[in-house]
């Protein structure tokens, strides 16, 4: 299997596993940074060089080779689990992509026809009502990560920790896994423990957010998008996310971790 949604740069400073939806672009454009003194111009998905990536045939024997020997320190980010289904859904069904299109072709009008779910549109403000048409796509979203059905799961919505343990299970190992809501903190301790060819200065690095201004800004509190129905499908599908990386279940406003990532606990529990 690999090592699917791992990047690493070409000097070999950094290996990173990728988490959507948690900072995602702007590790990728720092780790860009680190190496070459400049930032991708555009969205660093986009990027075919400048920084090793799995997907990439040509990278895929150095990122083998480097993980195997653990030739470099490797982290991830994780993020609130109600903040990131909130973002996945503002972003990925409610928003309009940088193509100008909306997410996987048909997959919106799917879920209006199946779920009822409503986005609204460009053209009338993205006038909808969000709390409910969140809920029906929480129920949509438990769906496909359950059964399956009517699709495969995205990996904008599968939990965290599916993503990280397929690093851990191919035999990848973690030195560092912090939080999205603590990112200068967390990403300043990665970079103290390795070597770039060019200094980053977290202070002036900006915050590289590809799904900003393409769709409606949520309207209300993280809270009010979360009845009882849907807080037992978050724990339903993330409740491992939850106890792992010690997030507030019970307070959805809430959204610092209570404690740090406990690295061994991580390997052990995703290993199986």
């Amino acid at each position: 299997m690999g090592f699917p949604g791992v990047w690493m740069t070409e000097s070999q400073s950094m290996i990173y596993r990728v988490v959507p939806k948690c900072a995602c672009s702007t590790i990728g454009q720092i780790m860009f940074y680190s190496d070459h003194g400049r930032f991708f111009d555009g969205d660093i998905h986009d990027s075919k060089d400048g920084l090793h990536k799995w997907s990439q045939e040509q990278s895929q024997s150095p990122i083998e080779n480097a993980v195997r020997t653990h030739a470099a320190p490797t982290f991830t980010c994780v993020r609130n689990p109600y903040a990131r289904i909130l973002s996945s859904f503002f972003d990925k069904i409610a928003g309009i992509q940088r193509n100008g299109k909306r997410y996987r072709g048909n997959l919106v009008p799917q879920l209006m026809q199946r779920y009822g779910v409503d986005v609204g549109s460009p053209e009338n403000g993205f006038d909808f009502d969000q709390v409910a048409s969140f809920r029906r796509f929480l129920l949509f979203a438990r769906d496909t990560i359950r059964w399956r059905r009517p699709m495969e799961p995205d990996i904008h919505w599968s939990a965290m920790s599916g993503h990280i343990a397929t690093f851990i299970v191919n035999g990848g190992r973690y030195d560092k896994i912090f939080f999205t809501e603590k990112f200068n903190h967390g990403m300043a301790h990665v970079l103290d423990d390795l070597e770039t060819p060019v200094r980053v200065d977290l202070a002036q690095v900006p915050r590289f957010n590809e799904s900003e201004g393409h769709g409606p800004k949520r309207a209300h509190k993280v809270s009010d998008y979360f009845d009882d129905l849907s807080r037992h499908l978050m724990w339903e599908i993330y409740k491992d996310d939850f106890r792992l990386f010690h997030y507030d279940f019970d307070d959805p406003d809430n959204k610092m971790p209570k404690a740090e990532v406990d690295l061994e606990e991580v390997h052990a529990k995703l290993s199986r």
